[in-house]
């Protein structure tokens, strides 16, 4: 189980867009490299422009498109709702075998 999943509201904690917020769209990991870690795609953040060719089989236009670029996990925290402020996330095991996400800080589970 890992500890950021898709759909999660997360802060950025480092970098050019530090202290925006955004959903996270998708999960990825290199092929290649796996043991580099995860990276995410999120809402907003981390947009470049990207300089395309038009298609106009696939009716695609061409021109400067902005795009969301992703960005390493560890850049990221995940945003608790009570305080609406980041903060880091544990593992813990129910009394009914549930493994869940829990925020250390205020220590409220993540997953319902």
């Amino acid at each position: 189980m890992r500890k950021i999943k898709k759909g999660d509201l997360v802060k950025v904690i480092t970098g050019k867009d530090k202290g925006r917020t955004g959903k996270i769209l998708s999960v990825l990991t290199k092929k290649n490299k796996p043991q580099q870690g995860l990276y995410v795609l999120v809402e907003g953040i981390n947009v470049v422009k990207r300089h395309t060719r038009g298609n106009p089989q696939l009716q695609k236009p061409g021109g400067i498109i902005p795009k969301e670029k992703p960005i390493h996990n560890s850049n990221v925290m995940l945003l608790d709702p009570t305080s609406n402020e980041a903060s880091r996330v544990g593992m813990k095991t129910l009394e009914d075998g549930r493994k869940v996400r829990y925020f250390k800080a205020s220590n409220e589970v993540v997953d319902v």
